[in-house]
């Protein structure tokens, strides 16, 4: 893994106009994606789902709506500034129903079935010292 950080600037990402008016736009990365959305007033997403990939979404402004099917009717769950949501492989699809739009990043990724939970809360390490020696040369 390499050890330099990568900036990627919004004039690098793949950015699209969807039909909904949702301006989407796609950061590519070989395992994973992240891309910003901004979801227009009144816009709603097509139904759809994901056999493979899981998405992670954070509102980062206004709130949003997620609709799933569940026992053969709609179900409607609000998702506010600062909510994180996890779709897993559900029917779904994102309606904006306020008089303001709203934006939201989504994480995108392949699962592996592998619990990582105790290496993603323990992988940090102290570099205090190491960068003060670092930096005496």
């Amino acid at each position: 893994m390499a050890q330099e950080i990568e900036i990627k600037q919004s004039k690098e990402a793949l950015s699209v106009v969807k039909e909904n008016g949702t301006e989407v736009h796609y950061f590519l990365y070989p395992e994973f994606e992240v891309h910003t959305n901004k979801i227009p007033a009144g816009s709603i997403q097509d139904w759809h789902r994901h056999h493979q990939i899981e998405e992670v979404i954070v509102v980062t402004s206004g709130k949003i709506s997620v609709e799933t099917i569940e026992n053969e009717k709609i179900e409607t769950r609000e998702v506010n500034q600062g909510d994180v949501l996890r779709v897993k492989n559900s029917i779904h699809r994102l309606v904006n129903r306020n008089r303001e739009s709203a934006s939201f990043i989504v994480f995108r990724f392949v699962p592996q079935g592998i619990d990582q939970a105790q290496i993603i809360k323990n992988d940090k390490y102290d570099c205090e010292e190491l960068v003060k020696t670092m930096l005496k040369n």
